[in-house]
């Protein structure tokens, strides 16, 4: 049974370029969301699913880990692209988002110390020399440029490089297959291929290439970087998988840069609109985490993880049955009112920014958040505290993907203190 709403919430989940306007998104997912928080879809071309867009439902589901798996198949998609990914032969997805149970935690385990609050606190030194370094870019940029391109992307990108221990001469291949992965159907990053299906086939085939030579090299010369870690990882005491090790590789250098950049750039595109908040975060350190905070509700760039559903249950009244999946939306429950007083402002002094769901929640819950913090709330804390003035010189422009997307160019003008 379909609702008023199905059409239009299928071309805003499901369609790609429905993701390049995310005012028209917000204001048309803000209508159906209040509406009727569950809706079953059936997008051309893809199984039915339900989604889910109210805050309250999506955090129940991401805390319930033996009721709704994530499977392999926890990211939206063409069946046809899926079924084409199996025929090919290439190792169907297992990073952390993919595993469940028992292999999630023993996976999760192999890098969590890389991760945890402590040990990202102690590279805060190196990740403000990397911002500084990017701020000196901008300078030498003569007062104008694209923030998303020049800026936020190889900034992020570097930070989490540097932990791989990738050399700076491979960051513009992890950039284009990165781009390749989540951003498939995006004209722009297609380059010479028209299919989105291939182009996502030909960068895992690049990153196979890639990542089983990291491996033979970290196995022979291990060092001190999260390659070696991974490359020699034994979760549950046992030899890491040839397809878990691959998987582990991509999600990392994949999610552990572009999510953030989004993120970035999509604040800092905020903050243009609502100057007085910018100037605000020079030399409040608390400030700028919570600005960072809401940055991040406020681009959720990871727009949804899928689950299914172990047994008959119901979400919001709505009957799902055994093996139906839903669609964590957080976009939308990241501008849920009941939540969040006027969540369609931007503000960096919101009391409860730290609620949002862009991290996920529960066993699944973003390995690499307190990296994304860091990043984001350093680069807005030192720019505001050297910038005179910024402006913003043209289109923001967004991405094309339901899966991972955000403000891919920001073009700005402005002028150093």
């Amino acid at each position: 049974m379909t609702t008023p709403h199905a059409a239009t919430a299928a071309e805003l989940l499901s369609t790609p370029e429905a993701w390049a306007d995310m005012v028209r998104w917000h204001q048309l997912m803000g209508e159906i969301r209040r509406d009727v928080p569950v809706v079953r879809l059936e997008p051309e071309g893809f199984l039915p699913f339900y989604a889910v867009l109210r805050y309250a439902d999506v955090a129940a589901i991401e805390r319930d880990a033996d009721l709704w798996l994530n499977t392999t198949f926890s990211v939206l998609g063409l069946e046809a692209d899926k079924q084409r990914l199996i025929d090919s032969g290439l190792p169907l997805p297992r990073t952390l988002v993919h595993l469940d149970g028992v292999d999630h935690r023993d996976h999760r385990q192999v890098a969590n110390d890389w991760f945890k609050p402590g040990s990202v606190k102690k590279r805060q030194a190196r990740i403000d020399e990397i911002a500084d370094s990017y701020i000196d870019r901008m300078r030498e940029l003569g007062g104008e440029c694209d923030f998303a391109r020049d800026i936020a992307q190889p900034f992020t990108l570097r930070v989490i490089m540097e932990i791989f221990g990738v050399p700076d001469s491979d960051e513009p291949l992890m950039l284009e297959l990165t781009q390749g992965m989540f951003g498939a159907a995006d004209p722009e990053f297609m380059g010479d291929v028209g299919d989105p299906g291939e182009v996502l086939m030909n960068s895992i085939m690049k990153f196979i290439e890639y990542f089983n030579a990291i491996t033979t090299d970290r196995q022979q010369n291990p060092s001190d970087d999260l390659a070696t870690v991974i490359a020699n990882g034994e979760p549950g005491g046992c030899p890491m998988g040839d397809a878990e090790r691959l998987w582990y590789y991509i999600i990392i250098a994949t999610a552990g840069h572009d999510t953030t950049s989004y993120g970035l750039a999509g604040g800092v595109e905020a903050l243009l609109h609502n100057q007085d908040q910018l100037w605000d975060l020079r030399g409040d350190d608390s400030l700028a985490e919570t600005a960072a905070l809401e940055a991040i509700r406020w681009t959720a760039p990871v727009r949804h993880f899928m689950r299914y559903a172990t047994r008959d249950t119901e979400v919001a009244g709505v009957p799902v049955g055994e093996g139906e999946r839903v669609l964590l939306c957080y976009p939308s429950a990241n501008r849920d009112e009941t939540v969040f007083d006027e969540p369609d402002r931007f503000d960096v002094r919101r009391p409860n920014a730290d609620r949002l769901l862009s991290f996920g929640g529960g066993t699944h819950y973003c390995l690499g958040s307190q990296f994304a913090r860091r990043e984001i709330r350093t680069m807005l804390s030192r720019l505001a505290a050297r910038l005179e003035s910024i402006e913003q010189s043209g289109p923001a422009e967004w991405s094309h993907s339901y899966f991972v997307s955000g403000v891919k160019h920001l073009p700005v003008t402005y002028r150093f203190r």
